[in-house]
């Protein structure tokens, strides 16, 4: 019987396996023996593995490892990580930090949104290793503030995805800044939009390792399709799935319906918070770190949650909106079933929507036996399990309305003082015709009451 192999086994060094103990990670996931004996001897690698194989681990122990003693320069690192979206390459960082504080080693982030004053100043100096977004790292290079000359070990993370969102051309042009000799890890899962010509033109004769099928879901993911009859029966649904006790992601189509639904659900005892781009990158930090301390349980997103955030032990993926393409319900769906532990997958289907969902999860490989369910169903009710305590909602403050000359208060287009709507249920401003603040009572431009919606999936516009 071969023995199960150890970080130790597969070449890591000593001080590295005592990061990893001391955090808990005693097993190498297949990923990770696949790949670490590769990366560790300095070739380049090609590797593959659906959301949550364990690859980051898998790149940044090597990235670490084989940049030991180098000589910190300033402004010009020695270790590259790109990555597409600010989340991931925030949450990057949080893994490789720890690996190479061991090693006397320093990591910095960057990525657009924020000042570059502080990533400047970092680069300045002197940094081991940077996590960046493309677009922000460009624009350092043209300022002149970075230079990858000295560059030895490029990893590009979630390649396929960077093609996804029209970052290839920078990709490129990054890699084409880094030394011809240095080693290239790429890890995607799959080899579309572009994604082969990086791999033919920057990796030497790379070693690919794929882990599973990249498109089949985890076996311990279990999706359920719940079929209702209309928008108030989703809506009913949707806040009973959002009750238990445990953290879950609720996926919206659109930033609108996002806010909105965080809200609604907060304001219903259920603490929520919602990802979507309209945030700033202070926003984002805030509600993502709620969700992952626990003081929200649930997140509400678009799809830019679906690649870039890692959260242990979410147990629940709800596509309150259906996706409109079978590699997004796979990469929502991801969110859950991580590093081996079990998630479920509630699709929510409107009468209009059954034949898409159902071409949508046969290209996923998804097989589920669509139910016809209310919020109080039996089946609803075992996958929701226990209600966690209603929670106050936070107290908003609240702006009195302003007053003009002539008129008994309120805005010029309506009783309510706001122009979407007298509620001011977005800012909780409550309006002056009595009603509280979020009961959506206000009129739109001072006439008749705004047209109801009829449920979260309606909105057309993408996110």
């Amino acid at each position: 019987m071969t023995a199960e192999p150890t970080f130790d086994s597969l070449g890591v060094p000593e001080r590295l396996c005592r990061v990893l103990a001391d955090r808990g990670i005693a097993t190498p996931f297949p990923i990770q023996t696949s790949t670490l004996p590769d990366t560790l001897a300095g070739r380049d690698v090609l590797g593959r593995g659906k959301t949550g194989s364990g690859k980051t681990l898998a790149f940044s122990i090597p990235l670490v490892a084989r940049l030991a003693g180098n000589t910190r320069r300033p402004s010009r690192p020695a270790g590259l990580v790109l990555a597409p979206t600010r989340e991931l390459a925030t949450q990057i960082t949080a893994v490789i930090e720890p690996l190479a504080a061991a090693l006397g080693m320093t990591v910095t982030t960057i990525f657009g949104g924020v000042s570059q004053a502080r990533q400047v100043s970092a680069l300045r100096a002197g940094v081991d290793i940077v996590v960046a977004c493309p677009g922000r790292l460009e624009d350092l290079m043209k300022q002149r503030l970075v230079t990858l000359d000295a560059v030895q070990v490029t990893v590009l993370d979630e390649a396929d995805h960077m093609a996804d969102l029209g970052f290839l051309p920078g990709v490129t042009r990054i890699l084409a800044a880094t030394p011809t000799g240095g080693q290239r890890l790429l890890f995607s899962a799959t080899l579309d939009n572009g994604v082969d010509k990086l791999v033919n033109r920057f990796l030497s004769k790379p070693v690919t390792h794929s882990v599973d099928e990249i498109d089949a879901p985890p076996v311990a993911m279990t999706h359920h399709v719940f079929h209702v009859s209309g928008a108030q029966e989703k809506t009913q649904l949707v806040h009973r799935l959002a009750s238990g006790t445990g953290r879950r992601i609720l996926f919206m189509r659109t930033k609108h319906q996002a806010r909105k639904l965080a809200k609604q659900l907060t304001d219903a005892g259920v603490p929520s918070v919602d990802l979507h781009g309209n945030l700033s990158q202070p926003a984002r930090d805030r509600n993502l770190a709620a969700f992952s301390s626990g003081d929200a349980r649930v997140l509400v997103a678009t799809d830019i949650a679906a690649r870039g955030v890692h959260v242990d032990d979410v147990e629940l993926v709800v596509h309150v909106d259906p996706p409109v393409e079978h590699k997004a319900y796979l990469h929502r769906s991801g969110r859950t079933a991580r590093a081996g532990s079990a998630g479920d997958v509630v699709t929510v289907v409107l009468p209009e929507q059954r034949r898409d969902t159902q071409q949508l999860l046969r290209k996923a490989g998804i097989t589920a036996q669509p139910q016809q369910v209310r919020a109080d169903s039996e089946s609803v009710l075992e996958l929701v399990g226990e209600i966690a305590p209603h929670q106050e909602p936070p107290v908003r403050p609240t702006t009195p309305a302003p007053v003009r000359a002539g008129g008994n208060g309120g805005g010029r287009r309506g009783s309510g003082g706001s122009h979407r709507g007298g509620s001011g249920a977005h800012r909780g401003v409550g309006g002056s015709n009595g009603r509280p603040a979020g009961s959506g009572g206000g009129s739109r431009r001072g006439g008749g009451p705004r047209k109801p919606r009829s449920g979260y999936g309606r909105a057309q516009a993408s996110s």
